[in-house]
């Protein structure tokens, strides 16, 4: 009988979620698709004004596409960078310029280029509705990726006010 109550307690205690964990249906905010092609358009507008020709991919809070808009003339080469830069600040919910310097100075992250579909090059940033990563950006195109990374934060400038 001691080994049957006893049986029962594990079992009880397993099923109780952990401290601050829930069970069952979850939910997540996450970029619309008009907003995606509207920031993406709105990117590849901002590094136009300046000369520049790029490609511009918004994903969801998951990494998944949810737009890209290349401009004309840009370099075939700026399709998979701007989706890898964007794939890549989504999955670590930070932009790729950081990560960059982190990885080149830090031996810790030195092997975060390592990451089966990370692009560790400036030009990706997380779009963030308040503190929550909903989504981000990666461009393609410009002669540096900081240049990349000034027109994706003018594009989400110009949306915040929708983001929040």
């Amino acid at each position: 009988m001691s080994h049957r109550l006893l049986s029962l307690a594990v079992l009880a205690t397993l099923a109780l979620p952990a401290a601050g964990q829930t069970q069952g249906v979850i939910s997540e905010r996450s970029i619309s698709s008009a907003l995606a092609v509207e920031i993406a358009s709105a990117a590849v507008a901002a590094c136009a004004e300046r000369n520049f020709r790029v490609t511009a991919t918004v994903v969801d809070r998951h990494g998944i596409v949810k737009a890209m808009v290349r401009a004309d003339g840009a370099g075939p080469h700026t399709v998979e960078a701007s989706r890898a830069k964007a794939y890549t600040s989504a999955s670590a919910r930070n932009p790729t310029t950081g990560m960059l310097a982190a990885a080149q100075g830090n031996p810790a992250a030195a092997t975060l280029p390592n990451i089966p579909g990370f692009l560790v090059l400036g030009g990706g940033v997380p779009i963030r509705a308040g503190e929550e990563v909903v989504g981000a950006i990666g461009i393609g195109g410009a002669p540096s990726g900081v240049i990349d990374e000034e027109c994706a934060n003018a594009a989400i400038g110009r949306f915040r006010d929708r983001l929040n």
